[in-house]
């Protein structure tokens, strides 16, 4: 019998059989032209990602939570996302949660097997208690990764949405997920090493689902980010400017109206455009799910 043929992601890349001959500069512009089609691997699968979101703002307007599942490069984008949610747009970190085939021990290595264990990817999610507003975003550059199967089938068992995000047409995990999203980035540059094109092009998907879906969450204003945490110095320059520019005022009143507000971004811009104090601007925004938008009007 023979050997099945390897997915895309695994196949040698035809234009580049000399990789290691090539002098630096050449090297470079070969990764370089390479990494340029994740982009547009992402731009052909914009249609399915603008439905993800769509049907995830609902379950999350709802209390549900962001849950990431992956193994290797996968699993660790998918904790990056998850971890900036909290400090860039005030999503709890109880709402964003993620999975890693192998635990806390692969961000830093690989865990041996644990990525081919399709019943710890079910409870390791089935540990999670996840429910019908709940999104489970399922990662996995084969769309074949026992562990990320083994959570999708959960997934659906409990009603939560499914998001199956892979890097080869026809995958079980696209297949089988409510919305899946293919992002055919073809062979690498460097054979089977999918941490390169297929992880930048999930890098690219993953930002742009979340952003969107916080933007819809009236995390933003303008295309200003009005709903960060000021954790930090720069933070807390960051929001000032965020209100001066949201406002017109200058930087002294920014930070004036910063601090009256405990350093919440969102109320300062509101009680300055509307000359209200800084209750009666949380009152406003609470009555309009926190949109900003919405809390300027008469």
């Amino acid at each position: 019998m023979n050997a099945p043929l390897p997915s895309r992601t695994e196949q040698p890349h035809p234009g580049h059989a000399r990789l290691d001959n090539y002098g630096t500069r050449e090297l470079v512009a070969a990764f370089l032209d390479d990494q340029a089609g994740a982009a547009r691997a992402v731009q052909a699968a914009s249609a399915q990602l603008a439905q993800a979101v769509e049907a995830a703002v609902p379950r999350l307007e709802a209390g549900g939570r962001i849950i990431y599942v992956g193994a290797g490069t996968s699993g660790r984008l998918g904790l990056l996302d998850s971890v900036e949610l909290n400090p860039t747009f005030s999503w709890p970190s109880d709402r964003a949660l993620a999975l890693l085939a192998g635990g806390p021990s692969a961000v830093h290595g690989a865990v041996e097997g644990a990525e081919d264990d399709e019943e710890l990817g079910a409870r390791d999610l089935a540990g999670l208690r996840p429910g019908p507003r709940d999104v489970v975003i399922l990662l996995a550059a084969s769309g074949a990764t026992p562990y990320t199967l083994g959570a999708l089938a959960a997934a659906r068992a409990a009603g939560a949405l499914t998001i199956g995000i892979a890097n080869n047409p026809g995958s079980p995990l696209a297949a089988g997920a409510d919305t899946g999203i293919t992002l055919d980035t073809g062979p690498e540059v460097i054979s089977g090493s999918t941490r390169l094109k297929a992880g930048t092009a999930q890098k690219i998907a993953l930002n742009t689902f979340s952003s969107a879906v916080m933007v819809r969450l009236h995390k933003v204003f303008g295309n200003l980010m009005v709903d960060l945490q000021p954790t930090n110095a720069k933070l807390v320059h960051r929001a000032i400017r965020l209100i001066a520019l949201a406002t017109g005022v200058d930087a002294a009143r920014a930070r004036e109206a910063f601090e009256a507000c405990d350093g919440q971004v969102k109320p300062a811009i509101v009680a300055l455009l509307k000359a209200i104090t800084p209750d009666q601007a949380r009152q406003r925004l609470a009555a309009v799910q926190g949109s900003v938008r919405a809390a300027l009007r008469d």
